[in-house]
């Protein structure tokens, strides 16, 4: 290995090889592409006025409901990895906005689930319509090779993030 480094586009060093090269250029991509991508949901957040975890929020109830499952608030936490009490002014203020409703469950008479209102739904749909519009344009010029090597890729990657995620979660507190 060559002792002479590069610099990639995140500010990082990397040993001078050409393949480390064209792998910190895919790095470099893919830090650019996040970047868009976070300044695009902050700019959403702001037309749609709020908070990104509430985002979150209705995006999973409205792909719940999609699928035909109920959500409780319990759900929503174990979710959103927040507390009950924070689910609780979270749905209060979604509520209060006109983004949640709470219905009595129907099978449970003492349960309360909570659903992204019709309107909601449409606002989410409006906003974020053009962009996955563009997206899907973007893959869809992909042929089927191509599709496989960045499919392959990004799975691999988000493996690889989770892994040290896990790996972090499994050490010993000290």
């Amino acid at each position: 290995m060559s002792e002479t480094t590069v610099r990639g586009g995140a500010g990082y060093w990397y040993p001078d090889e050409s393949s480390t090269r064209r792998a910190v250029e895919v790095l470099s991509a893919m830090r650019g592409y996040r970047v868009s991508e976070v300044a695009m949901r902050r700019r959403t957040r702001e037309k749609m006025a709020m908070g990104e975890t509430d985002l979150i929020a209705i995006q999973f109830l409205l792909r719940r409901q999609r699928e035909g499952d109920l959500v409780s608030a319990k759900d929503l936490a174990a979710h959103l990895s927040i507390s009950s009490a924070s689910t609780t002014v979270l749905i209060d203020r979604l509520v209060r906005s006109g983004h949640l409703v709470r219905k009595p469950h129907p099978s449970d008479r003492r349960g309360i689930v909570v659903e992204a209102t019709v309107d909601s739904d449409q606002e989410v749909r409006e906003t974020l319509q053009e962009m996955h519009r563009r997206m899907l344009e973007i893959a869809e010029d992909l042929d089927a090779g191509e599709a496989e090597v960045v499919v392959n890729f990004l799975r691999r990657m988000g493996a690889a993030v989770d892994e040290i995620d896990a790996a972090a979660d499994d050490e010993p507190e000290k």
